[in-house]
């Protein structure tokens, strides 16, 4: 005779025994779930990316990806969901919001003696919190359909960290349109959040994509500082601030490091001229607030801390992984291109003979060095370039006017 358990388990009813009406009700359900676990949008779509390999290939191959190479180590599977966790038949995309209160975004880049750190760095690593509530939904999904005598979900979370175009996903589930900076878009919410998947193998019913609404607007392209939008849609990764300053392991070109002013993890600019974030709501997550040592911090602050220190005041954050050298590399350009003063020079030689840095970041050190002195030269010679410091470029003066004007909130 068969023990109780065993014969439970065989009771239970396949999925694919699902009706419509069930499979609808319980898609209202996991949006209910989905809010009460803290994402401001739930969407559901299919797992047909095939629209997407050709422009994925296209972009791969002009080299776009720099030397971000698991981008091109799955192949296709990134536009595949199907294939990075089989069996999957829905997509559960999520939005949560980050855009943290206090911004001060034109303070920060009217500033060149301030670091400006892109805000959804400013407080906790997302990746775990968001992937953890995934999968609290994952499991509130099951243990719904096992207390209606069904199996049980088989579902993977998934958070920015996996070969998953979410970005499509997202806009075929709902959650926006993908603006010409690359980023998805949202009428109420703007693009300051982040993007979660839970695939699922469940048929439910599937949402509707919204029409795109960038209309001819072209504002991210033109206030890109290094023209890292090459095209409406597509960016060149080799060029983007967000790149050079996380991605990139080396050294930083030249040419684009007086154009990176005092951004010294990552670049909101496409972001802060999109007409659509005027009415982005502040997260309701504190998690993502800034911290204290990152808000409108000094770059010479930043500069001084030990790696012992740096670790300890980016712990749970996602500016920790990009360690203690590519932090001072990126400090230093930002000193260079601040305006000159004796205390940061003297602070860059000190930094220079320290046992913390390496080649690569004493070679920016001596360019930021030598911008230095120029500008000290300059200044005796009492020319226009002495009272001109790189973040106070065209482009970035009329984005500050921008944010002043359409973001007063959060100037």
């Amino acid at each position: 005779m068969p023990n109780t358990n065993l014969n439970s388990v065989s009771t239970c009813a396949p999925l694919d025994s699902l009706d419509k009406r069930q499979l609808g009700r319980l898609a209202l359900q996991i949006k209910e779930w989905g809010k009460a676990l803290g994402f401001a949008q739930v969407g559901i779509c299919d797992t047909d990316l095939t629209s997407q390999e050709p422009k994925l290939q296209a972009w791969l191959d002009a080299g776009y990806h720099g030397e971000m190479g698991y981008m091109a180590n799955h192949g296709m599977m990134r536009a595949r969901p199907q294939e990075l966790h089989p069996g999957t038949l829905r997509v559960i995309s999520v939005r949560m919001d980050y855009l943290p209160p206090e911004a001060g975004f034109a303070t920060n880049l009217s500033d060149p003696n301030l670091g400006y750190i892109s805000r959804y760095a400013g407080g906790r690593d997302y990746h775990k919190l968001i992937r953890n509530r995934l999968k609290k939904l994952g499991d509130q999904i099951s243990a719904e359909l096992q207390s209606l005598g069904f199996s049980q979900a088989n579902s993977r979370p998934f958070v920015d960290s996996a070969p998953i175009l979410e970005r499509p996903l997202a806009q075929k589930a709902g959650i926006g349109w993908t603006g010409k900076h690359s980023l998805i878009l949202n009428q109420n919410a703007g693009s300051w959040f982040f993007l979660g998947e839970l695939l699922i193998d469940l048929a439910l019913p599937v949402d509707l994509p919204i029409e795109e609404g960038c209309n001819t607007c072209v504002a991210c392209i033109k206030a890109c500082p290094t023209g890292a939008i090459v095209a409406p849609y597509v960016v060149d990764g080799r060029r983007c601030i967000s790149y050079l300053t996380i991605e990139l392991a080396g050294s930083i070109p030249e040419e684009f490091r007086t154009l990176m002013g005092n951004r010294i993890y990552g670049c909101d600019d496409c972001q802060l001229i999109c007409p659509v974030n005027t009415q982005a709501p502040l997260t309701q997550e504190a998690d993502f607030h800034i911290r204290n040592p990152l808000q409108q911090p000094e770059l010479l602050s930043l500069f001084g801390w030990s790696e012992a220190e740096f670790l300890k005041l980016t712990e749970g954050s996602a500016i920790r992984r990009i360690g203690h050298k590519r932090w001072l590399r990126n400090l230093a350009v930002a000193l260079g291109n601040a305006p000159a003063a004796p205390a940061i020079l003297a602070a860059l030689e000190a930094r220079r003979s320290d046992a913390e840095v390496d080649d690569m970041v004493r070679e920016h050190i001596d360019w930021a060095m030598r911008q230095q002195l120029a500008k000290q030269q300059a200044a005796k010679q009492n020319t226009a370039s002495s009272t001109q410091a790189p973040s106070g470029t065209r482009k970035t003066e009329r984005l500050i006017r921008s944010i002043r004007k359409g973001l007063p909130r959060d100037a």
